[in-house]
């Protein structure tokens, strides 16, 4: 072998990658010597902080990670859980901000793509996407191009995959003017036995390229979204990978006849940091060592480097470890589905990552140097100050409840999403029971894909960044606990978690005080639910200069129908039901949506979450869709109990008429803060009116109107509001955002 012609790394060529001055030194002192350009290409994109959690993984030990139902927790492209009757689902939700804000389109586009892929690496045949989406004030200059990009990227992908997009989120805030976030969820299921792992093991075992071709697109990729934005972000936008989605659906089906046919040790697949990223893990998962012929990697542009094909992050493509007995069915396959083959390298037993172009060596790198042994940082962190209690004394208490309630029917965050789901495939694959506009939760059954099952997934993600900054414990709890609320209304019981952890700079205490604090948060809730975080992302620096955005867990949550027969809905069915609320907790304005809308102003200290009271209270309602007992439930969540209502009047062929006083219900509330106080656990419930008995046994539930024939929300002493006037400004707001003509708060 020649000797290598590469140039060396540099002090100043480490910083520009994102190393810090004592991370170069760690390198030298690793290796002994100098690094050559493509070793420090390796040592950047994999201790950068979206590849080693370096700054965030002493938190995240704190999360409860087996159970039960756990098949695999944390550690592998996605994590999966046992469904009983011999299925398993797989899932992951991971975030795409820094691509998606520089290159909306391709940005969001390929977050899609590569959170399928962690899907179907694992074995698993995606069935449903779902995504959570924040971007700056709707007044904003750049939030509508940001918004009909992402949303364009997002259904580009998907449908043309063939994958459904179920369920979802849309925020705005001005926090995220300067640094969006598009978080990206994707299940797939499969049998238990067959979970495949992303591992290299056996020594003079292959190493085979699978995939679409290599170019120039994306190279760090990882070390860009690893640092804060500046005024050099155009200059960013060749780290933004192209993405191709029927490449990916022909690259899914190889794979899933490949996972059939049992001709393959390990695959990864090849996302963050590309070659680099997908060979070091896989070696190190294994104990082994490596060794890649980059001249052997196919390519779609001439003259590439190793240090090119190593950071590239081409959409796309697979790395596999199979024996040589098995390449010849691999190479069948891809054929088969034309897809790009290439073996291109050999397991070794040195435990060491060895680089070559030819005759030429350009990198020799323990492996576990790169993977295990990265830095691993206890960032300083304070707890960030606490906001005072709500003090409505000065404030006149509500007149016009008409007005305000269209006010925030017409808000941005709480208007309909109509015109972004529209433009997602939901039903495609006929599995999907439950639209985005049908219920708290998506819904797919899954009996059409496996004969004789009954059950049906719920699935759902959530986030409300405001209650986490203003208190990041009980914020994040609140966080968890919608999501199993959302489950619950329809009829799900809530199994296990995946979070995408979005935070500003780690070397802002205050910053790690909040990331400490949410995971504190989510690890008590999730303990308390049983529903174990067994997936998830970090992702950090999601800021502008010194402006970060507000602290936003995402968290996604599944669950599961017994019967996809019994599945809830959202929208009563018809007239002469009964109307019940049913709960726990005290509705209070802090940090609400009203205050927000009416006033402009985010503040109030939150009440304290009783996790255990919510639960209890969830669990009853998804009893009651068990037992046949309701028509249609939906939890009251942002803009309190009148926005609840009005949302399910929108979505009803019927009404809904409150006979019950308000004072009967407020008990001893100001107005506005019984119609549109948030916080707690509460639901509006609808059922025969044969089923009152059963309502009647739950603590607490209390019947107060019923549905009725007149497409209106009355209630005695409050309003009498149309369908048709709440949908004139409900409908139309997002649409009028996407065009750049926002109605004035």
């Amino acid at each position: 072998m020649t000797k290598h012609r590469e140039p060396l790394g540099s002090k100043e060529l480490a910083k520009k990658f994102g190393l810090s001055q004592e991370e170069w030194e760690s390198v030298l002192k690793r290796l002994g010597r100098n690094p050559t350009l493509t070793e420090l290409g390796l040592f950047s994109a994999l201790w950068s902080e979206h590849c080693s959690y370096k700054s965030s993984k002493v938190h995240l030990k704190k999360f409860p990670t087996k159970g039960q139902r756990v098949l695999q927790g944390p550690g592998e492209n996605a994590g999966a859980i046992d469904l009983g009757g011999g299925l398993a689902a797989v899932f992951k939700i991971e975030s795409h901000n820094h691509p998606s804000y520089i290159e909306p389109v391709q940005g969001a586009a390929t977050g899609v793509g590569g959170i399928l892929r962690d899907i179907f690496t694992m074995g698993a045949r995606p069935v449903a996407l779902m995504n959570s989406l924040r971007f700056g004030r709707p007044e904003h200059p750049k939030t509508p191009h940001l918004l009909r990009g992402v949303v364009k990227g997002i259904g580009s992908y998907g449908n043309a995959v063939g994958i459904p997009t179920i369920a979802g989120e849309v925020y705005f805030d001005p926090s995220y003017d300067g640094n969006i976030l598009v978080n990206a969820f994707a299940l797939g299921v499969c049998k238990p036995g067959e979970v495949v792992r992303a591992v290299a093991k056996g020594a003079g075992n292959l190493i085979v390229y699978l995939g679409a071709t290599t170019g120039r697109d994306g190279i760090h990729g990882a070390t860009m979204a690893s640092a804060s934005f500046g005024e050099d972000i155009e200059e960013k936008r060749p780290t933004v990978q192209v993405g191709d989605p029927f490449k990916e659906k022909l690259l899914l089906e190889a794979c899933m006849e490949m996972f059939a046919e049992g001709c393959l040790v390990g695959i990864q697949d090849m996302g963050a940091a590309g070659l680099s990223s997908s060979s070091s893990e896989m070696a190190a998962r294994g104990g082994v060592g490596l060794e890649i012929d980059t001249q052997k990697v196919p390519a779609r542009e001439t003259g590439m480097t190793p240090y090119e094909f190593m950071l590239s992050e081409s959409q796309e493509r697979m790395l596999i470890c199979c024996r040589p007995d098995q390449l010849a069915a691999i190479e069948r396959i891809a054929y088969k589905w034309d897809v790009d083959c290439a073996v291109i390298g050999k397991v070794t037993d040195t435990q060491r990552l060895v680089v070559k172009h030819g005759d030429a060596l350009a990198a020799d790198v323990p492996v576990k140097e790169l993977t295990d042994n990265a830095p691993l940082y206890e960032r300083p962190h304070i707890a960030p100050p606490s906001p005072a209690k709500l003090d409505l004394a000065n404030v006149a208490d509500l007149s016009d409840v008409q007005g305000s309630l269209l006010r925030l029917l017409g808000s941005p965050n709480l208007c309909s999403r109509r015109w972004v789901y529209r433009q997602y495939d939901q039903d495609v694959g006929t599995l999907t029971i439950r639209r985005p506009d049908a219920a708290d939760a998506g819904v797919i059954m899954l009996g059409p894909m496996f004969p004789g099952r009954k059950d049906a997934l719920a699935m759902t993600v959530d986030c409300n960044a405001r209650y986490v900054k203003a208190d990041p414990l009980e914020g994040s709890k609140a966080v968890a606990l919608e999501c199993y609320r959302n489950l619950a209304a329809t009829g799900a019981l809530g199994l296990a978690i995946t979070d995408c952890l979005n935070f500003g700079s780690p070397e802002d205490p205050i910053v790690m005080g909040e990331l400490a604090l949410a995971c504190d948060g989510l690890a008590a809730a999730a303990r308390a639910l049983d529903t174990p975080v067994i997936s998830g992302n970090v992702s950090l620096y999601n800021q502008t200069g010194d402006d970060g955005i507000d602290p936003t867990p995402t968290v996604g949550m599944v669950g599961q129908i017994a019967d996809a027969t019994k599945t809830g809905r959202l929208a009563p069915r018809a007239a002469d039901l009964d109307v019940w609320l049913f709960g726990t907790g005290t509705p209070s304005l802090a940090q609400s949506e009203w205050l927000f809308v009416s006033r402009g102003e985010k503040k109030g200290r939150l009440p304290p979450v009783d996790i255990a009271a919510q639960k209890a209270a969830c669990d009853a309602v998804r009893v009651l869709w068990e037992q046949d007992t309701l028509d249609a439930a939906h939890d009251v969540a942002e803009g309190g109990l009148l926005v609840a209502l009005a949302e399910m009047v929108l979505a009803a062929p019927v009404g809904i008429r409150i006979d019950q006083p308000l004072a009967s219900i407020a008990k001893g509330l100001r107005r506005d803060e019984a119609l549109f106080g948030e916080h707690g656990c509460r639901f509006v419930l609808v059922a025969p009116k044969d089923q009152r008995a059963a309502l009647e046994k739950l603590s607490g539930a209390l019947r107060v109107g019923t549905t009725t024939t007149a497409r209106r929300l009355e209630w005695t002493d409050v309003c009498a509001i149309g369908q048709e006037a709440m949908a004139a400004v409900f409908d139309t707001a997002m649409e009028r955002i996407a065009e750049g003509t926002p109605a004035k708060r």
